[in-house]
């Protein structure tokens, strides 16, 4: 009996250990069974920056709590034709419907219900409707918009205090400080994504003529986040999330937003003056590069180089001359354009503006006061005109007219008419840009136009655009 007692100890305790050693070594752990099981259907998710955040001791908790009913969801209603056969389709005509053909975000700025999106969520919209994180809905009316800078002013009546979102000064945000993008992309509200910000003053199609100057961050941002918020962690508006560069369409880690000083100022001027005002310094030129400094004999490899001063601009009237370097703008350093538009560009005419630069290797501190932009936008042929100076009349023996000053467009660009004098836009003579101004005020997009331009040899040529 005790021969088969220890016996039996010796088997229990045998299979005791077999059993530990099994669950030790070999068996997976249940909660991993699951993950497993699961895999097929459920992807593996890793939050981003998690483990980073959580290293530096950084709780984004606060800033998401503070920000996420500050954002709501902007859907664009428009209305359509559809077409009941192949003849309305040709005629464009059908029967009228209503549908949303566009989403995005928007950011309350105020608790009386002003919102900030982006201009393209928004574009040719006959409704603008808005859906808090509460899930209440309201109607939108467009106040205005900065088609170029991409932002749009809305208006909603709640009748009720809104949760807003403070802007912060971006000016000081830092290259790698940490930020949220708060939004709905893919119609997933109230979404938050953690990241840095990557780069500032970041202009992503430098050939594209419309001088950007972005934040750039690595928080993810996707289609539908567009007009959302991108916060610091105190819940404080950054920038506007506006762009991606993708190939694919969604998020490969680089976001682009309007920095917020730009956008507040926006929104202040088309609720002041219905329009946004915009000053220039008045100056042309780049980023200084080893071929540049070698060629012009300069001792520096930063900075902004003035390669042209423009007539009647503030640069001119403070001093500014070819060959001097901006090094900072009112303590901003300055490297390229997209730095120096981005800071001006918060800006309005009139204010003044502490120019640092270089010149003859010793610095000077110039004040410029900003003067209204003497150019206008030709969209329908893709050229800036300006006001044509003395000297520019004289050197075409003209009379009268504006100049050419630069392409909208890369189409424009090929073509050799830029410094030139056009003297009359469909058979009207002009002699400033308020008369050019007058002329396209009503006509319509597919209207013909034809332009005469006095070349270099005093020739009068004539361009037709259909």
């Amino acid at each position: 009996m005790r021969k088969i007692a220890g016996l039996l100890s010796v088997a229990v305790l045998a299979g005791v250990i077999t059993l530990g050693s099994y669950k030790l070594f070999i068996e997976t752990p249940v909660s991993d069974q699951g993950a497993i099981f699961e895999q097929s259907a459920i992807p593996n998710y890793t939050p981003v920056n998690y483990s980073a955040a959580a290293a530096s001791g950084v709780d984004f908790t606060e800033a998401a709590n503070k920000t996420v009913d500050g954002v709501v969801h902007v859907k664009n209603v428009q209305e359509y034709k559809q077409p009941r056969n192949m003849m309305e389709y040709m005629r464009g005509g059908g029967q009228s419907s209503r549908g949303i053909v566009g989403a995005g975000s928007g950011v309350i700025i105020s608790g009386d219900g002003y919102i900030v999106t982006n201009n393209h969520v928004i574009a040719g919209a006959t409704e603008v409707a808005i859906t808090m994180n509460n899930n209440k809905t309201y109607t939108a009316e467009i106040v205005g918009a900065d088609e170029k800078a991409d932002i749009a002013l809305l208006k909603i009546e709640s009748g009720e205090e809104l949760p807003y979102i403070p802007f912060a000064d971006s000016d000081v945000t830092q290259v790698g400080e940490w930020v949220l993008a708060v939004g709905n992309p893919f119609n997933l509200t109230s979404t938050v994504t953690a990241g840095i910000v990557s780069a500032k003053a970041r202009d992503i199609d430098e050939t594209d003529q419309n001088f950007q100057s972005f934040i750039q961050t690595d928080a993810a941002i996707n289609p539908g986040n567009s007009g959302g918020a991108l916060v610091n962690i105190y819940g404080e508006l950054v920038g506007i999330n506006t762009a991606i560069t993708s190939q694919t369409g969604s998020y490969v880690g680089y976001g682009f937003a309007v920095p917020s000083n730009n956008t507040r100022k926006i929104v202040e001027d088309i609720m002041q003056f219905g329009t946004v005002q915009k000053g220039i310094l008045g100056v042309r030129g780049g980023s200084i590069n080893s071929n540049l400094a070698k060629e012009e004999g300069l001792n520096t490899q930063e900075g902004f180089y003035i390669a042209d001063v423009e007539v009647d601009s503030g640069a001119e009237k403070a001093g500014l001359k070819e060959g001097d370097i901006i090094k900072k703008i009112d303590n901003i350093t300055i490297n390229k354009f997209s730095d120096l538009s981005g800071y001006i560009n918060s800006k309005r005419p009139n204010d003044v503006v502490q120019v640092e630069i270089l010149r003859d290797s010793r610095s000077i501190t110039i004040p410029v006061s900003l003067v209204k932009p003497s150019t206008f936008d030709i969209e329908r042929l893709g050229i800036q005109v300006k006001n044509a100076s003395k000297e520019n009349l004289k050197k075409y023996k003209a009379k009268n007219g504006v100049l050419i000053y630069r392409p909208l467009t890369n189409e424009m660009a090929r073509y050799d008419i830029y410094g030139k004098v056009i003297t009359e836009i469909d058979d009207i003579k002009v002699s400033s840009v308020d008369d050019v101004k007058r002329i396209f005020k009503n006509k319509k997009s597919n209207e013909r136009v034809s332009i005469v331009f006095v070349d270099d040899n005093g020739e009068r040529n004539r361009y037709i655009f259909d």
